[in-house]
């Protein structure tokens, strides 16, 4: 590792399991301080944490639905508390409720709207009191907010449509600050809510070029580069991480 991130303090949202477990690790092995948050899951919250904490650096889990605009944004308080600020967001909570979008409730709507766009959104608003000239502003999207393939997925797809162009936005108010601001974009992933041996698999795994499921390690390395010094010429930018299924 590089350790290209010494000294720094992070924030990955929705981070007990999957790609946001994964990504507030990579982060602390390239030497960050970690805070996460989480909604349910508080004992895969805490390996989290010691996780981090095995590598030498502090953590702190602090429970927040991302779904409660009081809740989110007490966790970015309580983790600037901790460590005086924030040099890197990860808006990595999201969620799906796969099913025709002519069956979908208006509950389930207003859910997947109100995690992955205003959750997003007020997040990055309260993170930004704290950040520092420089930071970097990271939220994980998806392969189908540009392409979309797999039915079920219509309102989650411009959910994550909405987040490619809040990034776009958000780079161009931001550049003077020298804060970067990325989008992610992740295919099929092997976690617990999109198994390599699920139901929703077989479609998924027939659109990539490579002919598997990624890795949650491999979106971790992604956002690893862009939070780095290295990128800092990366901004208003959707990254695909996605085994070739847009190509």
């Amino acid at each position: 590792m590089s350790h290209s991130l010494e000294g720094k303090v992070a924030l990955v949202t929705g981070a007990s399991r999957g790609i946001g477990a994964a990504i507030a690790k990579r982060l602390a092995q390239e030497g960050a301080n970690v805070a996460i948050t989480y909604s349910k899951d508080a004992k895969g919250a805490e390996a989290v944490v010691s996780a981090v904490e095995a590598l030498g650096h502090k953590a702190v889990a602090v429970q927040a639905d991302a779904a409660d605009v009081k809740a989110v944004t007490a966790a970015v308080e309580q983790a600037v508390k901790a460590f005086g600020r924030i040099d890197v967001l990860v808006n990595n909570a999201g969620t799906a409720i796969p099913k025709p979008f002519e069956d979908t409730p208006l509950d389930e709507l207003n859910r997947v709207i109100d995690i992955n766009v205003r959750g997003v959104m007020v997040t990055t608003q309260a993170v930004l009191k704290h950040m520092p000239n420089g930071g970097r502003i990271i939220s994980i999207g998806s392969c189908v907010g540009e392409r979309i393939m797999t039915p079920g997925l219509t309102a989650y797809a411009a959910t994550k449509g909405a987040v490619k162009m809040f990034t776009q936005g958000l780079a161009r108010e931001l550049g003077s600050r020298g804060i970067t601001v990325n989008n992610v974009q992740p295919g099929p992933i092997d976690t617990d809510l999109n198994p390599a041996s699920g139901d929703w698999a077989t479609p998924q795994l027939a659109a990539t070029a490579l002919n598997r499921y990624g890795h949650v390690d491999e979106v971790a390395a992604l956002v690893a580069f862009v939070a780095g010094p290295d990128a800092a010429y990366i901004t208003g930018t959707n990254l695909t991480v996605d085994g070739g299924t847009n190509a």
